[in-house]
């Protein structure tokens, strides 16, 4: 790679580190056996219940193939706690895998092929890669998202904040022509946006593992009174300068590297329907998904395609807030969601891949499932950076595009962000909305950094405080 930081990366021993490998990674990879074990079991009904021979004969298999991804998987645990080595990638046909095991072979040689010596980013995004090869090995399994029932579990619990936010946007258009001629009330709007979708980030499965759904709800409060407490913890704000910036833009298009699936997304969603629908400086937006199961809660194709035919099903929060919400509430959130499905039809929301995509097939957008930080994108996607160039702003969410923009190495905290992404930096006007959930962190006031560690805070970590840093474009 061209660039090279001056500081190492870390390391599942690290603070955070270590607790990801010694419980949040166990807690997942248990998540998914479980998960698989239940589906094997529904099948196993199906399969007493078959009066035809051939549907038995594929229920069988199907239940055979899912035993077989358990005891990988379950292998796959056993080892990681006696920090095993890092197995290579079977060769299975998506993209790649090549990729990882040249870095297995690279760290090796550095004798930090093992659970707990090789470079935290390198081993989360090697863990997710290695699951998903597990089902491509099958015939039954290949397009299977472990993941889906917990992505959709926690935005059912959701519908508090989504009604809320639903009826906030539905007040807006009442004054959507004045709202448009004034920069000076967009720019409040477009502030409070900001941070929606900057704490939009709290419900991120992978790293939440032990909180209740009270919690989640609390995390999602998106009153103005919340937000003003919040601003508080975000220790850089980049938010004026964002602002100076996106003012000058005229008809521009906006991409967003999506970070969640659920409520994560539906804030994106507002936040890309305020830009395009109430400002004059945005004509369309382009979401770019993951193509394979990721981080537990990333939002492949499907999951965007879903997500808008939720908010349109009066049913889907009816167990919780919507079944107390009224006609008006559920109208509101009916019509923005129907306006939505309608700028995906018509190119003005667009995904970076087919809407139909399956898991696990675009080469291009395989860029971001892979264990390279972002630092070298061009030479890397040149594609991709080619196509990124022609946006008006990149907005990466959320805190794993976080570490891979910064490398995810141990940068003093109060290095700026703009040399801490390397040769990104300059290349589009790049924001990057992230709350703290790993140890990396630049553009942190020296004597603020200091000061947090020496009270104990875990501000690094707990998902507490945040970052919203921006780069404009120089080349």
């Amino acid at each position: 790679m061209s660039f090279k930081a001056p500081y190492p990366p870390y390391d599942p021993l690290d603070t955070a580190g270590y607790d990801t490998v010694i419980r949040r990674w166990p807690i997942i990879i248990t998540s998914v056996i479980d998960e698989l074990h239940n589906k094997c079991h529904f099948l196993s009904l199906q399969l007493k219940d078959s009066a035809e021979e051939a549907g038995k004969a594929e229920l069988e298999e199907s239940v055979a193939e899912g035993n077989q991804i358990i005891g990988k998987i379950s292998k796959l645990k056993y080892e990681m706690a006696r920090d095993r080595e890092l197995e290579p990638i079977d060769e299975d046909g998506e993209p790649n895998v090549e990729v990882y095991n040249k870095g297995l072979e690279e760290l090796k040689a550095e004798a930090k092929n093992t659970w707990f010596t090789a470079p935290w980013l390198y081993a989360e995004c090697y863990l997710y890669r290695l699951l998903r090869s597990y089902f491509t090995a099958t015939k039954h399994w290949k397009l299977y998202d472990p993941f889906l029932s917990s992505k959709t579990k926690t935005f059912k619990h959701s519908g508090d904040s989504v009604y809320k936010l639903a009826t906030t946007v539905y007040e807006l258009a009442k004054n959507k022509d004045e709202l448009r001629a004034d920069p000076a009330k967009i720019e409040v709007i477009f502030k409070e946006m900001i941070q929606m979708c900057l704490w939009g980030n709290a419900t991120d499965l992978s790293l939440l593992t032990h909180l209740t759904e009270d919690d989640i709800k609390n995390l999602q409060t998106v009153g103005k009174d919340a937000q003003a407490v919040r601003s508080k913890f975000i220790l850089k704000d980049d938010q004026e300068e964002v602002w100076n910036h996106v003012k000058g833009l005229k008809g521009a298009r906006v991409d967003f590297v999506l970070d969640n699936a659920g409520f994560e997304l539906f804030t994106d969603l507002v936040f890309a329907d305020f830009l395009v629908t109430y400002t004059p400086f945005v004509s369309k937006v382009v979401f770019h998904p993951k193509v394979i199961p990721w981080f537990v809660s990333d939002v492949l194709p499907v999951d965007f395609v879903q997500t808008i035919e939720q908010l349109l099903d009066p049913t889907f929060f009816s167990d919780l807030a919507g079944k107390d919400t009224s006609a008006a509430v559920e109208e509101h959130l009916h019509a923005m969601a129907k306006r939505w499905r309608t700028y995906v039809e018509q190119g003005v929301f667009e995904l970076s891949v087919p809407l139909e995509s399956p898991i696990g097939v675009d080469a291009e957008a395989a860029f971001w499932t892979s264990p390279y930080p972002y630092w070298n994108l061009q030479e890397l996607s040149p594609a991709l950076a080619d196509d990124l160039k022609k946006s008006g702003l990149v907005i990466f969410k959320g805190d794993l595009n976080y570490r891979k923009l910064t490398g995810d190495v141990k940068w003093p905290s109060w290095t700026p962000f703009i040399e801490a992404i390397g040769p990104l930096a300059g290349l589009f006007p790049l924001l990057s909305l992230r709350t703290n959930k790993a140890d990396v962190a630049v553009g942190v006031p020296k004597e603020v950094s200091e000061k947090l560690d020496q009270e104990g805070e875990k501000w690094r970590v707990d998902g507490r405080y945040a970052l919203i840093s921006f780069v404009p474009a120089t080349k």
